[in-house]
């Protein structure tokens, strides 16, 4: 019963991490794609 308690706490860490890695990709995505749509504003 404990190895399933760890078990099951380690995998909610390693998906809380997944959602934030995740998260933090898509926040790069979007600056880079703001980063363009800026640029070709600037380019007309």
């Amino acid at each position: 019963m404990r190895k399933l308690i760890v078990l099951a706490a380690i995998a909610a860490s390693l998906t809380v991490a997944a959602c934030n890695t995740v998260e933090g990709a898509g926040k790069d995505v979007s600056s880079a794609g703001q980063a363009v749509s800026d640029t070709a504003k600037d380019a007309k």
